[in-house]
């Protein structure tokens, strides 16, 4: 899997690439700006781009901005969006038109290797990696009129699973239970939220979206 990586942090920037490097990635590019990352994404065409939000020139958004511009461009390429804080409307604003090969972590992840390793191949294959701290921060939202209300409690802490990236077979160890149980409570999701099967629609990433949304 070919990766570009874009971080201002020279340090940051070549642990990551080492990271990758030692667990088969094929890190084709680094960048330490946002026109920089736009430039080398565009050259190299890769399966995944790990971004930094927080790039020069100014500092704020221009990673975050560079990623929405590379989805645009490259919808084939996945993009995974690394923030030092918690910033969730940065996340809403990468994952809600499509949850598909994007991604939003905290960099302390970076350091826990083989959820960072299986994020970046998740999203490169073309699925979705959300942070706990934003799946939890989500869930502690209301609205007056919530989609996710006719969900059961077990339903909620699934789909919030599911938003993080987890298969079936992964949500079912982490709740302790079954795949078979996990797929039934999928079922239960899909039927509540009326997301009925489609030739063209991704069933579980419009969960996700829906989530994401509530």
């Amino acid at each position: 899997m070919r990766v570009v990586v874009a971080e201002d942090s020279a340090l940051l920037r070549e642990g990551i690439v080492r990271l990758l490097e030692d667990t088969g990635f094929d890190v084709v590019a680094r960048a330490a700006d946002a026109e920089d990352l736009l430039r080398k994404v565009s050259a190299h065409k890769p399966d995944v781009a790990v971004v930094d939000i927080r790039m020069p020139p100014t500092q704020t958004d221009d990673g975050l901005r560079a990623a929405l511009e590379i989805r645009r461009r490259l919808p084939d390429t996945g993009v995974l969006v690394l923030s030092q804080y918690l910033e969730a409307d940065y996340a809403l604003d990468l994952l809600s038109d499509n949850a598909e090969g994007t991604g939003y972590l905290l960099k302390d992840r970076v350091a826990d290797v083989d959820r960072f390793i299986d994020s970046v191949r998740r999203v490169g294959e073309g699925g979705s990696a959300l942070d706990p701290e934003v799946v939890a921060h989500l869930l502690g939202r209301h609205r007056r009129e919530d989609p996710l209300a006719p969900l059961t409690p077990r339903e909620r802490e699934v789909l919030a699973l599911m938003a993080e990236g987890r298969s079936n077979r992964a949500i079912a160890e982490h709740l302790v239970v079954t795949e078979r149980a996990v797929e039934k409570h999928v079922t239960n999701i899909f039927d509540k939220l009326g997301l009925a099967p489609a030739p063209y629609d991704h069933r579980r990433v419009l969960a996700v979206l829906t989530f994401l949304r509530a």
